[in-house]
């Protein structure tokens, strides 16, 4: 169980003074409840670090700020405890806590302790922190203090050269952007590798019909598409006449002997297309540290054969393939084929040499593959083929799969390339600002759509399970209201004016007795489990937890908006106000960013 941003530097706080004006607010609210379990448990304050979390915000208030699970921290706890004897030693436990001038309530609930904080306290803590900490807020929690920092190789987005940006790799590219973001902001040394498909039988059979239908003209004109129409050619041809599979073997044998001819226009393809993609990242908002390929590991795939067989883990087939027999009874029931009969590589021969490469050259404590989930015994052989040749490092390999996004479409019809739904949800953005009355004037209309629509994309895929398959809606993720990207850059950008109009208001000095409002406490107690959240994302990559923890902050932000008027309230109320609204911001475009979204600052 997660714990509360202010969990931080808690052996080396010594009990405070009763006032409130030179203190060091940071650790002090869970510092409390920590020393009131302490001391009754017989217990270190860091053995209590995740068995207290801060409690969701709930509609039924007023609601505690702080639970602990007695389950947890109960003796025997290996024994079979009875609800009726749990319940009575949270009643036991409860009784023996005594309130301070820190903790103003101790209630229980079913099996925990509930720890309800000074309201004036809990304002000052929460908005200092959440200023003090800035983009680091909630990192900075205890939570991560004792998570070790290390280099992480990150493989993501990874494209077929010679083809337009395929709508198929938005998911990987997105959500490979949100796990490095997470892991750099956790203190990690990233490295962002694209690995290009740039190898492969298929490029023979590209060669071959490029050779067959292509045009020099039109290749320099708009290449992409070219090369597009001429594979959709030849794959038809191919269809219909062997003499085309052939050529394409042939091509591709020449390219493996690294014909020099047949190499050049395998670079022309290979320029033409990273020219086009690094054009698509920079729409995103993605950036790579390398460009790599499997064309870089076509020769060192050849000492991976020789590596298996030097290990007597290289079996010929009767078609005269060889493979690697990964069954349990070595009968060749489950096995993996690393080359082909004509002597070339494959993809997973590549991906070896790729993968042994990799740790040479970074020596990295993780590496992480971001591909669809109809990879997963892929990269199951992979990983088992790697443990076979002895590399131990392959248990810190890790592949973060994901499911299938269905119903994409434009006005045109079926989307084919990514491109397309970048611009459909550009327009359909800049129809529905030009139709809504709020809309201000905006200086670039057209940058300010493109950053709504990448946010409404990338909410839509980052909802549920990223295991899921999901059906695609233009009129659900573009709705200006509801768990959308849409409401978030909405938020963000109506908290953002309010600065701006208030801006001769704003004071970091505040009475937060003006801030004991429901609403105000709701956002300050959303506020104080940003950490959890983060936590939470950071054990199982999910970036669903951060979406449900923004898209609950903006709601609750658009009610205390509201209810809670900065204009025209007295000076003093006013300014403890717009310092909540400045905080619920700031968290929020934290949040934004490590998903990979850009907050507009007006729409």
């Amino acid at each position: 169980m997660a714990a509360c941003p202010f969990r931080r530097s808690i052996a080396a706080q010594g009990v405070w003074s009763q006032g409130y004006g030179d203190m060091d607010f940071s650790p002090w609210l869970a510092h409390s409840v920590f020393r009131l379990l302490s001391r009754v448990l017989n217990l270190p304050p860091e053995n209590l670090i995740k068995s207290i979390s801060a409690l969701p915000v709930s509609k039924k208030r007023p609601v505690a700020d702080f639970q602990l699970f007695v389950g947890s921290v109960i003796e025997n706890k290996s024994s079979d405890h009875s609800k009726p004897d749990l319940q009575l030693q949270t009643q036991r436990l409860a009784e023996k806590l005594k309130c301070d001038t820190v903790v103003r309530e101790i209630s229980t609930g079913p099996g925990t302790v509930n720890f309800t904080i000074n309201r004036e306290l809990l304002a000052k803590t929460v908005l200092q922190q959440v200023f003090k900490d800035g983009s680091e807020y909630g990192i900075k929690s205890e939570l991560f203090s004792t998570l070790p920092r290390g280099k992480i190789v990150i493989e993501f987005s990874s494209p077929n050269i010679a083809k337009k940006f395929h709508v198929g790799h938005l998911r990987s590219t997105i959500i490979g952007n949100f796990v490095a973001n997470l892991k750099e902001a956790l203190g990690h040394h990233v490295t962002r590798i694209n690995y290009l498909g740039d190898w492969g039988m298929q490029f023979g059979l590209l060669g071959a019909g490029f050779q067959q239908f292509g045009n020099e003209d039109k290749l320099k004109s708009n290449p992409l598409e070219h090369l597009f129409e001429v594979y959709v050619q030849v794959n038809k041809a191919a269809a219909e006449d062997e003499n085309i599979k052939k050529l394409a073997q042939d091509f591709f044998r020449k390219l493996e002997a690294r014909d020099e001819q047949i190499l050049s226009m395998w670079q022309h393809f290979r320029d033409f297309s990273i020219e086009e993609y690094v054009r698509i990242y920079k729409r995103l908002g993605v950036h790579f540290d390398e460009y790599s390929g499997e064309s870089f590991y076509q020769e060192k795939s050849q000492e991976v054969l020789k590596m298996l067989d030097a290990r007597g883990l290289l079996q010929k087939t009767i078609k005269g393939t060889r493979v690697v027999d990964l069954s349990e009874k070595r009968d060749l029931s489950l096995c993996s084929t690393v080359m082909r009969s004509d002597g070339t590589s494959l993809y997973i021969t590549r991906d070896l040499a790729a993968a042994i490469d990799r740790m040479m050259k970074y020596n990295c404590d993780t590496m992480i593959y971001v591909t669809d989930k109809s990879q997963n015994a892929h990269f199951e052989q992979l990983f088992q083929i790697l443990k076979l040749m002895g590399y131990q490092w392959a248990e810190r390999c890790q592949h973060v799969s994901f499911g299938l996004v269905q119903g994409m479409k434009t006005r045109k019809g079926e989307v084919v390339f990514l491109e397309d739904v970048l611009n459909e949800a550009r327009s359909r953005m800049l129809q529905n600002m030009a139709a809504a009355k709020t809309t201000k004037e905006l200086e670039n209309p057209l940058e300010t759509a493109e950053k709504i629509g990448l946010a409404a994309l990338i909410i839509q895929d980052f909802k549920g399970l990223l295991s899921s398959n999901y059906q695609f809606s233009w009129d659900r993720v573009l709705q200006s209201r509801g768990d959308t990207g849409v409401f978030l850059q909405y938020t963000h950008a109506r908290l953002h004016s309010l600065e701006q109009m208030c801006r001769d208001r704003q004071s970091t000095d505040i009475n937060t007795a003006c801030l004991q409002d429901p609403q105000a406490i709701s956002i300050l107690q959303h506020l104080l489990s940003y950490d959890e959240v983060l936590y939470k994302s950071s054990e199982d990559l999910q970036p669903k937890h951060i979406v449900s923890y923004l898209l609950t902050l903006s709601h609750l932000a658009a009610v205390a908006h509201k209810t809670l008027p900065v204009k025209g309230s007295a000076p003093e109320q006013a300014q403890a106000r717009l310092r909540l609204f400045q905080a619920a911001r700031s968290v929020l475009a934290n949040g934004m960013k490590l998903l990979g979204i850009t907050p507009v600052s007006q729409m």
